[in-house]
């Protein structure tokens, strides 16, 4: 049986394409329990102390400053609400904002929080991140939706990050 919505999609609006952005990688302090909340909900807080990223368009530094709000959901999911300055190498200062989650088996996210190594592919680590700049040479971040795939480090995340076309 034909599904009467997807059969008048049109055929451009059927698959996504994606360009490389940059990698990111991100210094954090350990983690501030602020515990229980609202209903269930656990509250910690990663407070970011700096990194870098560079792709062919963008390189620089991520500024001292940054946050990572994560909630500890009952299911064993981890949502991050992140908020980051990135410097340019060439002096250009960009807001980036990002949402994401992190999920997998229980005993791969409990060796991720005890800072060991583990098989990025092994666990879902994705973020969708936003940009706000008034720089000129990259005012056309303001209008770029991207995604990435991260991999937590025992210091920090890293991530690489695609616009998406």
């Amino acid at each position: 049986m034909s599904n009467q919505v997807a059969d008048h999609v049109p055929s451009a609006l059927k698959s996504m394409g994606a360009r490389p952005l940059f990698a990111m990688r991100l210094s954090v302090r350990p983690l501030v329990l602020v515990g229980s909340v609202v209903g269930s909900v656990f509250r910690r807080v990663g407070l970011v102390t700096g990194g870098a990223f560079a792709g062919d368009r963008l390189v620089g530094e991520v500024l001292d400053g940054g946050n990572d709000w994560q909630v500890l959901r009952g299911d064993g999911s981890i949502t991050l609400d992140v908020r980051l300055v990135l410097k340019t190498h060439d002096g250009a200062l960009i807001a980036m904002t990002y949402r994401g989650i992190r999920h997998g088996p229980a005993d791969v996210i409990a060796s991720i929080e005890k800072g060991e190594k583990v098989d990025p592919a092994s666990y879902y680590f994705r973020i969708n991140p936003l940009f706000e700049t008034s720089a000129p040479k990259y005012e056309w971040l303001n209008r770029v939706v991207s995604v990435g795939a991260g991999h937590r480090l025992a210091d920090g995340p890293i991530y690489n990050v695609f616009e998406v076309l």
